[in-house]
């Protein structure tokens, strides 16, 4: 009777070859200017390449041509680091239009953008009692929106344990303090948490509202991902659009220590 379980065990291992679609890569541009709270800036741009779906390594590159020039002519051009990353020196200003233009296989992608602020993050409060099962730490980093002026936000928060992003329109809290919320699973005494807010402006907000709800999970009767486009167009051959985004922010930073 054992030989004849082992034998049904061993006849169950056929390998199948899943035989899945491919499409051509498109160019996948992430690209963040942020005006740091000291007057410093972070121009960062990494640019990778769409891969198939059983394939683990990211298609960096490092073959692009990459500059922002702002309005009034000036070009801030980037170099190639590593691992599809690009950098400038570059610290943005107010009211100021920047255009980011990247030449990669004889094509030319563009965008525009301008500066969006944000209020700094304040204080950040600790609930012992959070979470579903009412066991787990809960962390709140708190912001105050200023009245009247239509504001949309970015939060990020960062830690060994895990890490969350979120997206706020302040329609229901105009001019109001308002918190970024983070929980993650274990996390524990002397845990350092890092609080990220960045202004941004509808357009992002809208874009990340829809990759993270097609990110986040769901039931198998979900809406199945879209392609989820943003403000980058390709200008030499528009069916051949880019993913991913040029954003320019500033980004108020608060870190944690979990008591």
């Amino acid at each position: 009777m054992l030989f004849l379980f082992i034998g049904i065990l061993s006849s169950c291992e056929d390998v199948i070859d899943v035989d899945l679609n491919t499409a051509d890569p498109r160019l996948v541009i992430d690209a963040s200017i942020n005006l740091l709270e000291d007057g410093t800036s972070d121009a960062t741009i990494r640019l990778t390449t769409t891969a198939p779906f059983f394939n683990n390594e990211v298609p960096y590159v490092g073959n692009a041509s990459v500059s922002i020039s702002d309005e009034d002519g000036t070009i801030y051009p980037f170099t190639y680091t590593s691992s599809g990353f690009y950098t400038s020196e570059l610290t943005p200003r107010d009211n100021v239009q920047y255009t980011i233009t990247i030449i990669y296989q004889g094509e030319t992608y563009t965008a525009t953008e301008q500066l969006h602020r944000v209020n700094p993050l304040e204080f950040v409060e600790q609930k012992d009692d959070g979470g579903f099962t009412g066991d787990e730490v809960e962390l709140k980093a708190f912001f105050t929106d200023p009245i009247g002026e239509g504001d949309f936000y970015f939060f990020e928060g960062f830690s060994e344990k895990g890490d969350h992003l979120d997206i706020y329109d302040d329609k229901f809290f105009d001019g109001n303090s308002i918190f970024g919320l983070y929980l993650a699973e274990d996390l524990t005494a002397n845990d350092e948490v890092i609080f990220n807010l960045y202004g941004v402006d509808q357009q992002f907000y809208n874009f990340m509202y829809v990759l993270l709800q097609q990110t986040s999970g769901g039931g198998p009767f979900e809406t199945q991902p879209a392609t989820v486009r943003g403000n980058v167009i390709n200008e030499t051959n528009p069916d051949n659009f880019p993913l991913g985004y040029f954003r320019v922010s500033e980004k108020s930073t608060l870190t944690y220590t979990v008591q």
